[in-house]
């Protein structure tokens, strides 16, 4: 079996540094960004506001849909599920006001990569991380994108062997659709950017509620029941898995993620993922990064106590080799605000050293534990403590949209219903 490993940590930051001069600093200032959202308008909605005061300061909520299902659609390429992740509207929105072309784009929780993948649609020089190594294979693939008639050529040449995975999956499969996801693990090669291509697929196909899935009937379909959870579906539907043809599949799902692709963006992805650079680090602790080279972060840390993603992603993790407990054991849930506030404030001092002079955080939160906790009203203290100013809280008043619906978790109690941004600068 060949193992998927980290690349790129250790390549030269050149592109991506800045020199100082005034050219490459972001042309909008705090107060310019303050007039933006206050004139924001969508399909005849004008913005509200509200106060959030902090010491002797007020900072102002900015209440819209700034981001809703009235926007036009995304691009198809982003159509990778992966567990309370946001729109690409929602980075689309900072990148288009705050940075221009060849600018850097960096999200410390990458998760499937929105940020980075809309970043480099529109041209920008990106950086990911995420402690789990998963989001590098979600995200690095497409941004070199193989035709579909390599893939097609590639599936064939790979030989299903009948054969039975290390671990009991029998409740997700059938034996002959297990063949086929054993082989495809222990056959594609992370060397060559096709296979690549289908592991990521494959990754995505692993379980769902339709045939579009390699799995029988489960749910949600972007993260992984526990096999006991699974049996307890089967009994209750009174199903066993189903055959399904693992190859057409991947095409299938392939073409769809393509649909909206030319060879003009093609070329752009491939371009920009030259230069990407990927780490899977603690984004408390980024060396790799330097001093003022990142122009805007746009980013959603892991929320308190809501969503553990090493059990989400335990399938995931097998079919990529991932030791799903070395990765429980690096992702930061914290169960109290103390504790989260610790962790987000450490954040912050690494994202001011990163940032330049002039640049832009947007960190999107929520509120939990049945609205009593906005963490929002956290954030903007932590932030302003490591130096950064803010320009406001950006309030998506949508509520119950793909954005902020978390499968699996109550979101009147314990979830999160709304999008909530604040948007930090640092002085030049």
């Amino acid at each position: 079996m060949v193992s998927p490993g980290c690349r790129r940590e250790s390549i030269s930051f050149s592109l991506i540094s800045h020199p100082g001069q005034p050219d490459t600093m972001p042309a909008v200032s705090l107060e310019k960004a303050k007039a933006v959202l206050s004139e924001f308008t969508l399909v005849q909605k004008k913005t509200s506001f509200d106060t959030l005061e902090v010491g002797y300061e007020n900072y102002t909520k900015f209440i819209n849909e700034f981001w809703t299902a009235k926007q036009r659609q995304a691009n198809s390429i982003h159509e990778i599920s992966y567990r309370a992740c946001y729109k690409p509207q929602l980075p689309r929105f900072f990148i288009d006001i705050f940075t221009k072309s060849g600018d850097v784009v960096y999200d410390p929780f990458a998760g499937r990569g929105t940020t980075l993948i809309e970043a480099a649609l529109m041209g920008r020089t990106i950086v990911s991380n995420d402690v789990n190594p998963l989001s590098q294979l979600l995200t690095e693939p497409r941004l070199n994108v193989p035709t579909l008639d390599q893939i097609e050529e590639r599936l064939d040449e790979i030989r299903t062997v009948e054969s039975r995975a290390d671990i009991d999956l029998s409740m997700f499969y059938h034996k002959d659709t297990e063949s086929e996801i054993v082989s495809l693990r222990e056959q594609l090669d992370n060397s060559s950017h096709v296979d690549n291509w289908i592991r990521m697929v494959a990754t995505n196909r692993l379980t769902g509620h339709s045939a579009g899935f390699f799995s029988g009937y489960t749910l949600p379909p972007n993260q992984a029941a526990s096999q006991k959870s699974q049996i307890t579906i089967n009994e209750r539907l009174g199903i066993t898995p189903a055959y399904k043809n693992t190859k057409e599949i991947i095409l299938k799902k392939s073409k769809s993620l393509q649909r909206n692709l030319n060879p003009r963006i093609i070329k752009q992805l491939r371009d920009i993922g030259l230069s990407a650079i990927f780490s899977s680090r603690d984004a408390r602790t980024t060396p790799h990064i330097p001093n003022e080279s990142v122009d805007l972060i746009v980013t959603s840390p892991p929320f308190l106590n809501i969503v553990r993603y090493a059990d989400d992603n335990w399938l995931r993790c097998w079919f990529n080799s991932i030791d799903v407990s070395m990765v429980e054991r690096k992702i930061a849930l914290c169960r109290t605000v103390e504790s989260w506030s610790d962790m987000i404030g450490n954040v912050f001092d690494e994202l001011y050293r990163i940032t330049v002079p002039g640049g832009w955080v947007a960190f999107e939160v929520g509120e939990v534990n049945n609205g009593k906790i906005k963490l929002d009203e956290y954030v903007v203290p932590l932030g302003l403590e490591s130096g950064f100013g803010c320009a406001g809280i950006m309030v998506n008043s949508q509520n119950f949209t793909k954005t902020s619906n978390i499968w699996g978790v109550d979101n009147m109690k314990t979830g999160t219903n709304t999008n909530r941004i604040v948007l930090l600068n640092k002085p030049k």
